[in-house]
């Protein structure tokens, strides 16, 4: 990354510049014909990278033009050498347009957007090659209304400019916008007409896509290709079909539309008998068959296809590692990747995909670093997976570090990978700079705004999820299913029932949202931590479905709260019959029992677990320290500090009781006394994670713990304590929300 500030002071640099020798005095090799000729090497040996052989020759010129700086320029973005291209470019005497116009390209196309700008700032002459290099840039990245802003800036607009444009409103899903503009003039080619409508096809409004295509002018095989492979990827291949047999001129892709769209559409036999008819194939046929198979899961005659290939492009090598990533078989990605004579950007995000999903977070944050080391650029995919596995994990310094390399590449305020952000700083924790990146995005899409009002909803801060909320009002983006699911978790969590209630009935007019399960879920959740766990049961009675074991769950987990242990038996019978493996439910309803005293019943829970072959989830937590992520189990006896942490909680149990703390023991599972429950409880996976962070964490820096299952009273009641003593804020994020302990209270409101 060059930093702007060395852009913006390269024409201050060059109005002082000492006296230039004589040789680079560029007016004296203007028409030179030693100068044209050497010229024209420096372009050959760039060309075909020989990037040691240009500078030797650049170095030896007794004399110089512009153009020859402009050669070596280019030939220095051409081969990935942009430092080396920013620094010739500040010592051009006479830097032309073409100078500026192919710099401003190589920081466009390194991702180095804020230096483009800055750069772009900087030109005394542009030209439309000027102005097209940062609308294409810009909507490269997302980035459609700073795109818009350039495109309306040039004084002059070519063809490029038009179709640039166009293509950035369509690329982004802005069809409506991209057709505006495509109504404003009259003199569009062909390649307008199908960018539009293959926007149109996109999108699925093939109603509309049609109507362009039956006033075409002059259709091309282009326009065929993008109407049979729209009616394909819809679904309706009997018109796929027409179609292609009536084109008057079929090329490989047309063939290809049709082998895809069978393929899609689960239609194997007919994909293959497509393919096999083919009079000529292409590595994008051969992959679409390979793809096949792959989307039904058939592997084996996948890999037998690839093996046949005449002709593999990193295309095929990527379908290949991305099948085996779906189907989970991590092996047998990596050995393709492994493999691969060639990797590209995909290729890398394909395995850190791979990874991320399968829950390996130490080998995902690994193959990122080597995929820097390698200078593999790294795209959007898989700094958005790379920010997945920072979330799960809450590794907070690595994902605020990616964050910089965002701002630097210019993707953090675009939607993609904005949004992977904001999900990153709230399962973090950090909702401060969650609101900061958020407020940052110059786009926001339906996903931006349903981050930020889950995310506030989760960490229990109702009031602001519900602010978000309203912000978005007053915006063009609508609420949609998922909105209003983050704004009934929000009054849940906070305990804003009726305002949760008043939600839930008047969605359906105020936003045209019909109540799905999830959103029962939120109601039956909101209501039974109310306490009203009457209603809560009947709303399950008079729903338009059968409950299912999540909402059984929530009633389950009100019962708890409650302590109604006869309606938490009724509810996890119901659970055990929906899903007989689910452990969870029978914890919650041996704490129920255990919590009541009714040890026989607990026992029982026990027992038919085992009888059932049910299997409880071991409790872990982890905290990241010094970018390293530290895991702890109950009674951890492993970690190299641990004499240290029990020392430690032994001293800070002693000040919580003298405190007023008394160990919750009535939740502990177990019918012994009370000195060896209190010494279960001391030693959770929570507490040792705390403690450790306590001990290795500076004061006034937040705690930030992680924990695999919903925490125990016992330790939310210490933590409340600990925040105290301590005076530092702890953040848990378990299975079900975060709880933000600080000066003796939790955001939860002990509503949890």
């Amino acid at each position: 990354m060059l930093p702007s500030r060395h852009l913006r002071s390269a024409a201050r640099q060059r109005s002082h510049r000492p006296p230039l020798a004589a040789g680079d005095a560029s007016s004296s090799g203007r028409l030179d014909p030693e100068v044209i000729r050497s010229n024209k090497a420096i372009t050959a040996h760039m060309r075909a990278g020989r990037v040691a052989d240009a500078e030797r020759l650049f170095a030896a010129m007794p004399r110089r033009s512009t153009s020859t700086y402009n050669a070596m320029l280019a030939g220095y973005a051409a081969n990935g050498r942009l430092p080396l291209a920013a620094s010739l470019f500040r010592a051009i005497p006479r830097p032309d347009t073409f100078s500026y116009n192919t710099l401003l390209h190589a920081l466009a196309v390194s991702s180095s957007l804020a230096d483009a700008r800055g750069l772009f700032d900087e030109m005394p002459v542009r030209d439309s090659v000027t102005y097209n290099v940062m609308i294409s840039s810009h909507a490269n990245h997302g980035l459609v209304s700073l795109a818009r802003h350039y495109f309306d800036l040039a004084p002059e607009k070519d063809a490029v400019s038009w179709n640039g444009m166009l293509a950035a409103y369509v690329r982004n899903g802005r069809v409506e916008e991209a057709r505006g503009l495509f109504n404003s003039r009259t003199e569009w080619d062909a390649i307008s007409w199908n960018a539009l409508m293959s926007g149109y096809v996109q999108w699925g409004k093939m109603s509309e896509a049609r109507e362009l295509f039956d006033r075409m002018p002059g259709r091309d095989v282009v326009s065929w290709n993008i109407m049979v492979s729209g009616y394909a990827r819809r679904g309706d291949m009997v018109e796929a079909r027409r179609l292609f047999d009536a084109a008057p001129v079929r090329d490989v892709f047309t063939w290809t539309a049709v082998v895809s769209g069978y393929a899609q559409n689960g239609m194997l036999e007919e994909a293959r008998r497509v393919f096999d008819a083919m009079p000529e194939r292409n590595a994008v046929s051969w992959n679409a068959m390979v793809a096949a198979y792959i989307q039904r899961r058939m592997m084996d005659e996948a890999k037998e296809l690839f093996n046949m290939m005449p002709c593999r492009n990193v295309a095929s090598w990527n379908t290949m590692l991305t099948g085996y990533a779906q189907a989970g078989m991590l092996e047998e990605a990596k050995a393709v990747f492994d493999t691969m004579p060639q990797k590209d950007a995909v290729s890398w995000a394909a395995m850190l995909a791979a990874y991320s999903q399968g829950g390996c977070s130490e080998e995902t944050l690994q193959l990122f670093i080597e995929m820097g080391r390698c200078g593999e650029w790294v795209n959007r995919s898989a700094f958005a997976c790379v920010l997945s596995t920072c979330a799960d994990i809450a590794a907070l310094e690595c994902g605020m570090q990616l964050h910089g390399r965002l701002i630097r590449a210019g993707y953090g305020v675009g939607c993609f990978v904005g949004n992977a952000l904001l999900a990153m700083y709230f399962k973090c924790g950090n909702m401060e700079d969650a609101r900061n990146a958020f407020e940052e995005m110059e786009e926001r899409d339906v996903v931006s705004w349903n981050t930020m009002i889950a995310g506030y909803a989760r960490h229990g801060f109702g009031k602001e999820a519900l602010e978000i909320f309203d912000m978005m009002r007053t915006t063009s983006t609508k609420p949609d299913d998922i909105t209003l699911v983050g704004v009934l978790a929000a009054c849940s969590h906070s305990g804003l029932v009726e305002k949760g209630i008043s939600y839930f009935y008047s969605m359906h007019h105020d936003f045209g949202v019909t109540a799905k399960p999830e959103h029962y879920t939120c109601m039956i959740d909101l209501l039974g931590r109310a306490g009203r766990l009457a209603e809560a049961h009947d709303l399950m009675k008079d729903m338009p479905f059968e409950p299912d074991s999540t909402m059984w769950g929530a009633l389950l987990g009100a019962s708890r709260i409650h302590r109604n242990p006869e309606l938490g038996r009724s509810a996890a019978e119901k659970i055990f019959e929906l899903e007989p493996e689910n452990a969870g439910m029978y914890v919650l309803l041996s704490n129920i029992y255990a919590s009541s005293g009714k040890w026989r019943d607990a026992r029982k829970m026990r027992v038919m677990m085992e009888e059932r072959g049910v299997k409880k989830v071991p409790g872990f937590s982890w905290i990241e320290v010094q970018n390293k992520v530290h895991t702890f189990s109950a009674g951890d006896c492993v970690h190299p500090e641990k004499e240290k942490i029990y020392a430690f909680l032994e001293d800070l149990d002693m000040r919580m009781k003298k405190a007023g703390y008394v160990s919750a023991t009535d939740i502990v599972l177990h019918d012994v006394e009370e000195e060896e429950k209190e010494h279960m409880l001391k030693y959770h996976s929570e507490k040792l994670a705390v403690a450790y962070g306590i001990l290795n964490i500076p004061p006034g820096r937040p705690i930030r713990v992680i924990k695999n299952l919903r925490v125990c009273g016992d330790c939310h009641n210490a933590f409340k304590y600990i925040s105290a003593i301590e005076g530092r804020l702890i953040l848990l994020r378990d299975s079900n929300r975060f709880h933000h302990f600080r000066g003796g209270s939790c955001s939860c409101g002990d509503y949890w």
